[in-house]
């Protein structure tokens, strides 16, 4: 059945929202804004679209869904929201927004200096974000050595009785044992602020102020302190390998395509320090790589609206290319109200639209300035090598799969492996992993975590059975991806589990090998068993297809401790106060207050605990009873 596009357009608003184009088997082709939505769905109607990509999508659409907003900024928010949820088909999608670290720093009379990775709320001030870890360890670096803040957890920090080994190095200036005073530590941390904000100048010009002042006053020592701040922070303005002194904070985003990869790299630049930058491929970006530089800037623009409806917008923007002006930036061009195509500038569009997400203008320009081409041109060459690392790891990839399907006589290459392995001690808190290897690497979004219950104690090939069960339950219903391969960490005992598992689902045609540990667990000696009987198989320490089992299986090994040791390490954590029949977080309070921990309320008699505040004789028996 063919759309009816003109009666749909009779029925549209001109007021802002989001439109879902949809197929006939109701697969969501694309999800777009609109500042009018009747201007911009009638633009997809018209005989001469911009792009192949755009037609071949108008003639699948079926039919399509608004959602009206009260505001542009609005419709932005919900676009991105529902790109990311739905992975429309004709959308380009970027994965990556909410893994970029921060700075944050906590709140009170001695804050606490910290790395963060999530969404900031508002309980403590967050700078960022930044391109990767690496960049915040280092500026934190920095910050410990300039300003000499804690970094130590609230719990530790109320209980030192003695300076800790960085106040010793002079890395922190000791506030947990009163060698700061609260005033003289909020200066500290109000220079930091500063110069996280990029206002390193104004941080040196205060601090010359107080040596001087300090000077005299005769209170040299201080001054000596103030002294060596002000020569750090030359320090770091001298060794940037590219900076600018006007302590800009820019992004700076380029969009490249090249040897038939698409990368996006963001490199940051805050208070004119260079960060360092983060290349980023997108998914389903096939059909926008295809276009060359019209593609590239149409990605780069999706790029920026997804980012930026997440984190804060530096004070400018630094893109090439820059979208061009005959194209829009997220679809065709717009019609006017009489059908003909109105005039778009989709750079002043895009400008709008962060300005919108920023709640204030922010500019976004070209390349003019020496330092400004040489960051553009460093953050193109490290796009270019980050195509190139892509391109090398997948061919290394496909190397290794062929080599895995031959020594394993496959039928199929193995595109995607499972592997499983167990991990508990001594029979405690016994976890199942399943990690995955999808084609070009680990897929960690199809990891999953198995607590084992109802088996003995150390039954490993109890544990492998019911892992294997859970995770082919569905599978073996009609739902789910079926592996090409299945890896278990474990000898014939624990394939035999396995396989069992498989042979109750009817899943025995999946195939299956076992990774025996070699002679003193040295890697390179494993021994591969085959589910089906066949004679065990080592590999060379060199093989290719070795290697490949050895990265799936060391990742099943470190996921499944990982878990192991946080379920182990739960009941531990918590505190036999917290449940104690009756007590809440005052008296629990008040019982530490009186009795100093859990081992003097355990020593404590009925009459002394009722002798607490809030306790009383009836509730002190319950407690006595719960601890005894």
């Amino acid at each position: 059945m063919t759309f009816d596009a003109k009666s749909f357009l009779a029925t549209l608003t001109e007021l802002p929202g989001v439109y879902r184009m949809l197929a006939a088997d109701g697969e969501v082709l694309y999800v777009g804004k609109a500042k009018n939505l009747k201007r911009r769905v009638a633009s997809y109607f018209r005989d001469n679209l911009p792009s192949p990509r755009i037609a071949h999508m108008v003639a699948r659409i079926a039919s399509i869904e608004t959602t009206v907003t009260r505001t542009e900024a609005e419709a932005l928010l919900l676009e991105n929201n529902l790109i990311k949820s739905l992975a429309p088909r004709y959308n380009i999608l970027f994965r990556d927004d909410k893994s970029y670290p921060y700075i944050v720093l906590t709140r009170g009379d001695y804050p606490k200096l910290g790395f963060f990775r999530g969404n900031p709320d508002r309980k403590a001030d967050y700078f960022g974000p930044y391109p990767s870890a690496w960049a915040v360890r280092d500026t934190m670096h920095l910050l410990q050595k300039m300003f000499r803040l804690r970094t130590c957890e609230d719990s530790v920090f109320a209980n030192r009785s003695r300076p800790c080994l960085l106040a010793q190095i002079k890395r922190c200036s000791g506030p947990c044992v009163g060698l700061i005073s609260p005033e003289d530590y909020a200066a500290d941390v109000q220079m930091a602020s500063m110069f996280l904000l990029g206002k390193q100048q104004e941080v040196i010009r205060r601090l010359s102020e107080a040596m001087e002042k300090a000077a005299e006053n005769l209170a040299f020592e201080q001054a000596a302190v103030y002294r060596d701040q002000i020569q750090s922070l030359h320090q770091v303005q001298e060794k940037q390998f590219i900076s600018s002194s006007k302590g800009e904070d820019v992004d700076i985003v380029v969009a490249v395509h090249e040897a038939g990869q698409l990368c996006v790299n963001l490199a940051m630049v805050r208070g004119g320090r260079h960060l360092g930058d983060r290349p980023l491929f997108p998914s389903r970006a096939d059909d926008w790589a295809a276009g060359g530089e019209q593609g590239a800037a149409e990605a780069l623009a999706a790029f920026i609206r997804q980012h930026y409806a997440v984190h804060p917008a530096p004070a400018r923007l630094l893109l090439a290319p820059l979208p061009a002006a005959s194209e829009a930036a997220d679809g065709p061009v717009e019609a006017a109200a009489g059908g003909e195509p109105a005039a778009r500038n989709p750079l002043a569009e895009l400008a709008e639209e962060v300005a919108a997400l920023a709640g204030r203008p922010v500019p976004i320009f070209a390349a003019r300035s020496l330092a400004h081409k040489a960051w553009v041109e460093m953050a193109r060459q490290n796009a270019q090598l980050a195509i190139l690392a892509r391109n090398q790891a997948t061919q290394q990839q496909e190397v290794r799969q062929l080599a895995l399907q031959e020594a394993l006589q496959l039928a199929e290459l193995p595109q995607r492996i499972e592997c499983f392995d167990i991990s508990h001690t001594q029979g405690e808190a016994t976890v199942a992993s399943c990690v995955v290897y999808d084609g070009n690497g680990m897929k960690k979004s199809d990891y999953r975590r198995f607590n084992i219950r109802d088996i003995q104690p150390g039954d490993d090939y109890a544990a492998m059975r019911q892992a294997v069960f859970r995770r082919y339950d569905a599978l073996a219903g009609g739902e789910g991806k079926a592996p090409d391969l299945i890896l278990i960490d474990g000898g014939k005992g624990q394939v035999a589990s396995a396989f069992a598992a498989l042979s109750d689902l009817g899943l025995t045609h999946l195939p299956m090998i076992g990774v025996a540990k070699g002679e003193e667990r040295k890697p390179g000696l494993e021994t591969l068993i085959f589910a089906d009987g066949r004679a065990p198989l080592n590999l060379a320490t060199t093989h290719p297809a070795l290697h490949l089992i050895q990265e799936v299986r060391d990742e099943a090994h470190r996921f499944a401790i990982t878990g192991h040791r946080a379920r182990r390490a739960k009941p531990r954590k918590t505190s036999t106060l917290e449940s104690l029949p009756g007590v809440g977080p005052a008296r629990r309070k008040a019982l530490v207050a009186r009795f100093g921990g859990l081992p003097g309320v355990k020593a404590a008699s009925v009459e002394q605990l009722a002798s607490v505040s809030g306790i009383g004789p009836e509730l002190a028996q319950k407690i006595h009873d719960a601890l005894h």
